[in-house]
């Protein structure tokens, strides 16, 4: 019987996982930052990390393929339940600020949806933008609150949708100049020179965003012990995806410059670039805006999906991973729908906070929508660095632990990969904070948007010592 739940292959494993992973997104925002040195990029972060990430995720997956708890719970059996509070309070407080970003998707992918063009972003004030998302996200808050589900249904054919214009974009926008009218926007590039990054203090602000793109392997984990010779199989699925992974993102950012000058890249382009590229697109092969509507229709079904699953499960993983010597009763309180109505007033304070504090010092609304996504790739990372901890930990104790699959035989030698893998994280994290505006032009709003990067992830992370000790206030911990 054992034996028959093992029917995933590795070609099933790289596809599931590649469309769990990737989107049209990574390739926008990374080309966004670093114009087409991001390809050099792109190579080493694939080769330096995601494999290995992957790989790890892979053998903690199968040392303890009867834990549901994902990182809380590989860190709860490999050091304290302690430690696997934090492990869970970051899991889900890293959601914050993503979840405070997701209105401004909303508003984006209507805009092109009735208004056809990306001037929402340019025209609109960053408060009256910051106003709209809090009347958004309160009302999805709401609606998660009453158990509605349709949502995540909505989510499922979203995401597909999503997936497959994203593989869509990559096939018309590298042949578009040669099936088209179309000129490439970027010069030279067919020299070497155009894709090699200098590696300055300006390089190193924008690796969070690929670590951000990368991230996220262990939604991967379970599928290791569904996999028909795991030692052999899944590491295989592995170098198949970062293989699939790095072809996109190549093709992709080819794809960008073809597009957008390089040396000229739009101010807008994280916020409006994918609309901005299906539309050059669709004026290239003679259909209009049918590219333009497809792509809102799937973003806006996406980022609405995404905002209220996002409201609910990770904070049901939170209450239920863990102990509950660290969490007040009250917070875990259910009401008559089964919904944690104080962990939602929780959430609500936190994400209405995040929409509204950032608009007092950042006027312009693209300059925000910039800000708070490079703000999620800042925070969003530092969840994996518990995924590392528990592969240090576990490789220390690897005589307690034994695995279908392991990623490297000796324990010295994990160590050191997810010692490297943990200190590229929290460096790209620190490095993430410094703002990506001119300080000499604007040194104000370098200075607020820097004490936002920093204060935001330490106190959304010391947020988690309260809680323990309004807990120990109910009673002692054991």
């Amino acid at each position: 019987m054992a034996d028959a739940k093992k029917q995933l292959r590795w070609y099933n494993v790289a596809l599931i996982a590649f469309v769990a992973v990737w989107g049209l997104g990574n390739v926008v925002n990374n080309y966004a930052q670093q114009g087409l040195s991001v390809v050099t990029s792109w190579v080493l972060i694939m080769v330096l990390y995601f494999v290995p990430y992957a790989l790890i995720v892979g053998q903690l997956g199968s040392a303890f393929k009867d834990e549901n708890g994902g990182v809380a719970s590989w860190i709860s059996r490999t050091s304290t339940k302690r430690l696997a509070y934090f492990a869970a309070w970051t899991y889900w407080v890293v959601h914050v600020p993503y979840l405070a970003q997701k209105p401004q998707g909303i508003l984006i992918s209507l805009s092109w949806l009735f208004k056809g063009n990306g001037n929402f972003v340019n025209e609109v004030n960053a408060k009256v933008v910051s106003a709209l998302c809090l009347v958004l996200f309160l009302a999805f808050l709401w609606l998660a609150s009453r158990g509605l589900t349709t949502l995540n249904r909505i989510g499922s054919v979203a995401g597909t949708a999503m997936f497959i214009m994203s593989i869509l974009f990559i096939i018309l926008a590298v042949s578009a100049p040669f099936m088209t009218h179309a000129t490439i926007a970027t010069p030279h590039m067919d020299k070497l020179s155009t894709y090699l990054p200098t590696f300055n203090v300006n390089y190193f602000t924008t690796i969070s965003m690929l670590v951000f793109a990368v991230g996220g392997a262990e939604k991967i984990s379970p599928y290791v012990n569904n996999t028909k010779h795991a030692a052999k199989e899944f590491p295989l699925g592995m170098l198949v995806l970062a293989g699939m992974v790095a072809l996109c993102a190549i093709l992709g950012s080819f794809g960008m410059g073809m597009l957008f000058d390089a040396n000229h890249i739009p101010a807008d382009l994280m916020a409006n670039g994918a609309y901005l590229a299906f539309a050059k697109l669709g004026a290239y092969y003679g259909v209009g805006n049918i590219f333009v509507i497809l792509y809102a229709l799937a973003q806006a079904m996406a980022q609405i999906s995404a905002l209220a699953f996002s409201i609910d499960a990770p904070l049901k993983i939170l209450l239920g991973d863990a102990d509950a010597h660290f969490i007040p009763a009250k917070l875990s309180k259910l009401n008559a729908k089964g919904t944690p109505t104080n962990g939602y007033l929780m959430t609500g304070v936190l994400v209405s906070l995040l929409i509204v504090i950032p608009s007092i010092g950042i006027g312009n609304m693209n300059e925000l929508y910039n800000w708070l996504l490079n703000l999620n790739a800042v925070v969003m990372p530092m969840r994996y660095l518990w995924v590392f901890l528990a592969y240090i930990l576990l490789n220390k104790q690897y005589k307690k632990f034994k695995s279908e699959y392991e990623f490297v035989k000796n324990p010295k030698v994990g160590m050191v990969i997810g010692g490297w893998c943990f200190f590229f994280t929290a460096f790209a994290c620190v490095m993430g904070m410094l703002p990506k505006i001119d300080y000499a032009a604007r040194p104000g709003t370098w200075m607020f948007q820097l004490t936002l990067n920093i204060l935001t992830p330490v106190l959304l992370l010391a947020l988690g010592l309260i809680l323990p000790a309004l807990a120990r206030r109910q009673k002692p911990i054991a």
